[in-house]
């Protein structure tokens, strides 16, 4: 297996190169990776579907035996590509907890961490452009 990440991939149907990219790709390509979707709220106030994850945002399970629980991100590791959110947790045998991973896939975004004023923005721009461009028919 090639060991250097090649940035002129575009796509494949096969879906074991789509996970020898993912798996090979560096963390700011993995950060980008790791978006979740937005409530319909969100949606209509950003002009976005998705956006990655960070620490502090509100999101809600949509799949699993947590389904429709909410909670904010506790930690996001983009070497993983797992999130963990705050008491949402497993009791082993022997009583000690240990938290759930997710996949940001499985996550909807309810309430955005809004202490970076620039990850705001930037949406807010995108928002913009895309009502400047002119609709396809």
């Amino acid at each position: 297996m090639k060991k250097k990440f090649s940035k002129s991939w575009k796509s494949s149907t096969q879906t074991r190169k789509k996970r020898k990219y993912q798996a090979n790709a560096p963390l700011h390509l993995r950060h980008q990776m790791m978006k979740a979707n937005l409530s319909k709220e969100l949606r209509k106030k950003y002009g976005m579907r998705s956006i990655p994850v960070r620490k502090g945002d509100t999101v809600k399970i949509m799949v699993g035996k947590n389904k429709k629980k909410t909670g904010k991100v506790k930690t996001v590791d983009k070497k993983t590509m797992v999130i963990t959110i705050e008491k949402i947790q497993n009791q082993k045998k022997d009583g000690t907890k240990i938290d759930v991973k997710f996949n940001p896939s499985n996550l909807q975004i309810t309430e955005m961490n809004a202490e970076d004023k620039r990850r705001i923005r930037i949406k807010k721009e995108n928002k913009e452009e895309k009502k400047d461009a002119p609709k396809k028919k």
